[in-house]
């Protein structure tokens, strides 16, 4: 018990890289690893985890803002499945960007929802779960890396969110510029 609360509070270090706001080379994989230690209460019960991981170069960017785009997609992934089934993680790298997925057997997103779930403030959870704020500020990280996330889904069979990076790139405007991502979900 005592090794999984040290192991616990390390990931959270990790994950949150206290006072590292800086733009610097990171292990994705081991900032996927860390942030799924700390979500897996919300995994463990709800589905089978499966790693298909290729290989990645190290990634210039904010370590902590990433890992709380992992966050929310492994979080979101977890809420759309409601008996049990699977979380597929994937990544893979090409022409000077790496890529990672998140895959859920979920119940899917409703065609007419695609276009918004980017919006700040839009969710289709119930009413208490979720601020609707999670894939609005996921895409605005996103988006301050030169990135994308994009999404499929079709209802009753699941959802992959598609993260892809530049492994390096030239800095760009600051987070919140209002954007909403639309363009990202088609």
């Amino acid at each position: 018990g005592l090794e999984r609360v040290r192991k616990i509070v390390s990931d959270l270090k990790g994950f949150s890289r206290v006072g590292e706001s800086e733009w610097q080379w990171a292990d994705l994989h081991q900032g996927l690893e860390s942030t799924l230690n700390i979500v897996w209460n919300e995994i463990k019960y709800k589905a089978e985890l499966v790693r298909e991981y290729g290989d990645l170069p190290k990634v210039y960017c904010i370590p902590s803002q990433i890992n709380q785009v992992f966050m929310n997609l492994l979080t979101n992934a977890a809420q759309a499945i409601s008996e049990y089934g699977r979380i597929v993680l994937r990544s893979g790298s090409n022409s000077g960007n790496v890529w990672l997925e998140v895959e859920d057997s979920g119940s899917g997103i409703a065609p007419e929802n695609l276009e918004r779930i980017f919006d700040p403030f839009f969710t289709t959870k119930p009413v208490g779960t979720g601020t609707g704020l999670g894939l609005s500020l996921s895409w605005g990280i996103v988006k301050n890396h030169n990135g994308s996330l994009k999404v499929t889904s079709q209802p009753g069979r699941g959802t992959i969110f598609r993260l892809t990076l530049p492994v390096q790139h030239t800095l760009q405007s600051s987070i919140g510029t209002g954007t909403t991502g639309n363009s990202e979900a088609s």
